[in-house]
């Protein structure tokens, strides 16, 4: 341990140090240097110096006012060695305390006691709910008899956002969610039908009736708004399912969609129905050349069997379709052109004696062709070597080649 002065006009800190354990002798400074003998301590604010001549310090009362006070009032002191040290260790002590305490009172005001967070935890635990307890939940808001029409809507609009979950999906129909969905068809509220029309897992739509429910909606007096999303659920119902699609022929499926095509008002349903068409008819037609599966397993010969029994090809004939599938090629919508022009060729095998006698079609498709061309030309100009305009003019010289076949 050593005792710090200060020496010099320059206040530097001369060290004594503490090796020996007797008593230091405190000097009494004044006005005037006296020499400092070996061993001596002088008080903190005297000037001490060396007298160069002799080689001794020298010592004289400092500019310090507290010092000069000090002994002026006739205050002397000595300390031991023991004394000094526990008095630098207790004035230690109580600065790391008083640095301490407002430390532990900002990381008090930071965090949280982990007693209020376990307490928190909890409560969250108990709020937490599966997917299937919010099913269930919302079942039950349905179905209970004080429930308005907005409150029903708001649980079909939460269902059909947990049922793109598959499992969710097979959950619901095991909770007879599916019957819940066919009510709601049936029921007179617009906004109800129109959040109902989403079946989510295919064989309890059929076998509950919702396929029949959803052609109901479709040939009878409802806004567009509702038909749009109820031809969206059949096409949804009908895709990749050749149980759906056979008993889609027997409810009449496409009269009612061709009664549909031909509602003033309706022209924004067109395009819809005949992609429900073509994709069925394509459908079929992949299965059986290279198959849907990537790997064939044992329900792959059942799922042949299955589409056999689908044949909408004949219905489409002798309902009229080869005359309506070209009325879109009017349209001002590449769009809806392609996707005519695309059925035109899936239909060709059945209509095309048909096409060969329409004289409206063959001028239609020549005045495309022409189109088509100079938008090609347009699109190569920006470098575009396979453009959309290049796809649709292929559809339409293939459309051509082969209504000429003989």
């Amino acid at each position: 341990m050593a005792l710090l002065v200060k020496e010099g006009s320059a206040e530097q800190e001369t060290l004594v140090e503490d090796e020996n354990p007797e008593d230091l002798e405190v000097v009494r400074p004044t006005d005037k240097w006296q020499t400092l003998k070996p061993g001596q301590a002088v008080p903190a604010g005297s000037h001490v110096r060396l007298n160069l001549q002799t080689g001794h310090r020298e010592v004289k009362l400092g500019q310090d006012e507290e010092a000069s006070k000090y002994w002026r009032d006739g205050n002397s002191a000595s300390f031991t060695a023991e004394e000094l040290k526990e008095a630098l260790k207790k004035f230690k002590d109580d600065h790391e305390q008083t640095k301490q305490v407002p430390e532990e009172d900002a990381v008090r005001a930071e965090f949280r006691p982990i007693e209020e967070l376990k307490k928190d935890m909890e409560t969250l635990d108990m709020l937490v709910e599966t997917d299937v307890q919010v099913m269930k939940r919302l079942l039950t808001q349905f179905n209970k008899t004080n429930s308005t029409n907005q409150e029903k809507v708001t649980a079909l609009l939460d269902l059909e956002y947990l049922v793109h979950q598959v499992d969710n999906a097979q959950n619901l129909v095991s909770m007879g969610g599916m019957q819940l969905v066919i009510s709601a068809l049936n029921n007179t509220d617009v906004h109800l039908q129109e959040s109902a029309a989403n079946p989510s897992v295919q064989v309890e739509a059929v076998e509950g009736g919702a396929l029949q429910k959803l052609l109901m909606l479709l040939a009878t007096q409802r806004p567009i708004t509702v038909k749009k999303k109820v031809l969206f659920a059949v096409a949804a119902l009908l895709r990749h399912f050749p149980f759906a699609q056979s008993h889609f022929l027997k409810l009449g499926g496409v009269q009612v969609l061709n009664e549909l095509f031909q509602v003033p008002g309706a022209e924004a349903l067109r395009v819809r129905i005949i992609t429900v068409l073509y994709d069925m008819i394509v459908e079929k037609e992949l299965i059986s050349q290279v198959g849907l599966d990537l790997i064939p397993d044992s329900s792959h010969q059942e799922r042949l069997r299955q589409y056999a029994e689908v044949s909408l090809l004949p219905v489409l004939v002798e309902q009229g379709w080869c005359h309506r599938v070209p009325e879109l090629l009017s349209s001002s919508e590449h769009d809806w052109r392609e996707k005519a022009l695309r059925t035109l060729l899936a239909m060709m095998a059945y209509c095309q004696t048909q096409f060969q006698q329409n004289s409206l079609l063959e001028a239609s498709l020549s005045e495309l062709q022409k189109q088509y061309q100079e938008l090609v030309v347009t699109e190569l100009d920006v470098g575009e070597q396979d453009g959309y305009f290049g796809e649709i003019l292929a559809l339409v010289d293939s459309v051509l080649v082969k209504m000429r076949q003989v």
